[in-house]
């Protein structure tokens, strides 16, 4: 940046210098006009002193094209010397010009670049800390919208309009600084409109602003309403709802199209009412300078006044850009907030401390209570249990009774409202979180496959993916989690086998296909700890028993939970519990359950009903 403002004052300087040329040629033709009128012995070319100036830098014989008895032949050669000199001057000192502009874009620009690839960079780093309450609080379009729209909007300002105040600047106390020079009243006069514009900027910068932030905080919506369509898109064909999700959009589109040309008017107003002053600017300059140069009142010159018609054109586009840079100034203040709000934002899940070396897998609940931040429903009442280390605890209970809110407190994607929860008899908040992760195999009710390989999918916890060249034995473990999970002969059935490629989200593969990638991807990384939160729904009984004596091999010496609706699949685990609306309403083995006949019991016969229906 420091070179860009360096290479700025450069580029300015040698377009200060061209209106000079061309004011030494308005004199140097003006003078010669004046010696063709008089007699021939007593003509003398006297050229301008500045022109005198740059001839003497160069070495060349200046007398020589100047004294002598000049006949009316000599005396147009000499201007014609003087004039393709001049012409000379004014191509270098405009491709100097050139040459440190674009320095100067290089500079500013490519910095402008470099910063937005590290704030965008800043942003995605940010949103991976932050915890799972606050992508409840936030919708995905305003999330991309920020990471993209919002740091565009920064980048703006950073380059382009840092670049284009910087010139305004420069360029304009120089131009001032020479006008002054030459001709302080004219110079006055070419400047009275000025003000004006100052007045101008200064009340519709504030509208400018708020019309910005209403239109960033629509295009968050716009871009969130799309996301919801697009992901959502089997849902709205299914209820042959397209034209209600084409009306929604369209309603967003229509308020987006408004609040862009309540802005876009301001804009608008605001350029031609720039114009008008520059223009002002120039009659002034023309009218009072004629004047001037009519009654011979000052020491004007016909060069003077079509340098500073020069000056004043040259300072039409930075001042005519000043409408621009104002937008685009107050449309980054209004992003950069934006961003800031969430770099601002702290994840509420953090660590403590990291008391526990390794982790064994022991996991104890010591009276813990929930209740969500976003909807202050109390999931968990006063839930206490212990699970030793390389044991099973089976979850079951009606809908809504809070079995998922225990496995998101044991990967502590939350943490309790009271009470305590333990590993290996450490609190949960003084293990550091990532250790505690990469020891969870989870698998949640809703599977989330990526837009990948089926390989890179399961191998997605590994430290090397499948697919890369490392990888080594790393494709051998991912089958090896594909059979325990009985989905290895779905995925060699398919032309590509491993290496097919999946639809978002995982839609080239069945609901039933899809839960048993997410098993074997939380089989292979071989975790201390295995989360399944009904795994096996959408697996018909079949398959259920066959994914159970392979997991039976895998869950030795590893603490699991399982939470299922399913009696078939909790009732081989050490210990059960019976959850209903947040309390642990039965606990002990199968049989244990069955003989006391209660919620549990009752569970079991009517799955057995059901099955026989």
């Amino acid at each position: 940046m420091a070179l860009g403002l360096l290479f700025v004052g450069l580029s300015s300087l040698f377009s200060v210098f061209a209106p000079q040329v061309i004011r030494e040629a308005f004199d140097l033709i003006k003078a010669g006009i004046d010696q063709r009128a008089l007699p021939v012995g007593s003509r003398s070319l006297v050229v301008p002193e500045m022109l005198g100036r740059w001839v003497g830098w160069t070495g060349l014989d200046l007398k020589a094209h100047t004294e002598g008895i000049l006949d009316n032949a000599q005396l147009e050669d000499n201007i014609l010397w003087f004039a393709g000199f001049l012409a000379v001057l004014f191509i270098l000192f405009t491709l100097l010009q050139g040459f440190f502009m674009f320095l100067m874009r290089q500079m500013i620009i490519v910095v402008s670049r470099l910063i937005e690839y590290d704030l965008k960079n800043d942003v995605f780093n940010h949103y991976q800390r932050l915890d799972r309450a606050f992508y409840k609080r936030n919708s995905t379009g305003d999330l991309m919208n920020r990471i993209s729209e919002d740091v565009g909007k920064v980048r703006m300002y950073i380059g382009p309009a840092i670049m284009y105040i910087l010139g305004l600047i420069v360029l304009s106390v120089m131009i001032v600084w020479v006008m002054l020079d030459v001709n302080t009243e004219l110079t006055l006069y070419a400047l009275a409109p000025l003000p004006l514009l100052s007045v101008a900027i200064y009340f519709v910068s504030d509208l400018m602003n708020k019309r910005s932030i209403a239109v960033q905080e629509q295009q968050s919506k716009l871009s969130t309403a799309a996301q919801e369509s697009f992901s959502g898109i089997r849902v709205i064909k299914a209820y042959a709802k397209e034209k209600s999700s084409i009306a929604r959009f369209r309603e967003a589109a229509d308020e987006y199209r408004v609040r862009s040309l309540a802005q876009s008017k301001v804009d608008s107003l605001f350029m031609p009412a720039i114009m008008v002053l520059i223009g002002l600017s120039t009659i002034l300059v023309i009218f009072i300078g004629g004047l001037m140069l009519v009654n011979g009142t000052s020491s004007v010159t016909v060069g003077n006044i079509a340098e500073f018609v020069i000056y004043v054109n040259k300072l039409t586009w930075p001042f005519a850009s000043l409408g621009w840079i104002t937008s685009q100034v107050q449309q980054a203040a209004a992003s950069m907030t934006r961003i800031n709000e969430f770099l601002d934002t702290e994840p509420t899940i953090t660590t403590k401390a990291d008391e526990l070396g390794t982790i064994n897998g022991a996991i104890e609940f010591d009276h813990v209570s929930f209740t969500y931040p976003e909807t202050n429903i109390q999931a968990l009442k006063n839930v206490s249990f212990k699970i030793p280390a390389g044991g099973t605890l089976a979850i079951t209970g009606h809908t809504g009774s809070g079995k998922t809110t225990i496995a998101e407190l044991i990967g502590r994607l939350h943490d309790a409202t009271s009470g305590e929860v333990r590993i290996d008899n450490v609190p949960i908040q003084r293990i550091d979180i990532e250790k505690l992760r990469s020891q969870l195999g989870y698998v949640p009710q809703d599977v989330f496959l990526f837009s990948d390989s089926i390989a890179n999918n399961i191998g997605f916890a590994m430290d090397s993916l499948p697919s890369s060249a490392a990888a080594g034995s790393a494709l051998s473990q991912v089958k090896q989690a594909a059979v325990v999970a009985q989905v290895h002969e779905n995925i060699e059935a398919f032309p590509n086998g491993y290496d097919t490629l999946l639809g978002e989200r995982g839609i080239t593969l069945s609901g039933g296909q899809k839960q048993r990638v997410s098993i074997a991807r939380a089989l292979v990384r071989e975790p201390r700890i295995l989360l399944f939160d009904d795994p096996l729904s959408a697996v018909d009984t079949a398959t259920e028993e066959a994914i159970l004596r392979g997991l039976k091999e895998v869950m030795k010496d590893r603490t699991t939970v399982i939470i299922s609706h399913r009696i078939s699949a909790v009732q081989g685990a050490d210990n059960i519990l019976v959850l209903d609306q947040g309390r642990i309403a039965e606990q002990g083995t199968h049989t244990e359950l069955l003989a006391l006949g209660g919620l549990y019991a009752q569970l079991n016969e009517e799955q057995m009903l059901e099955e026989q229906r």
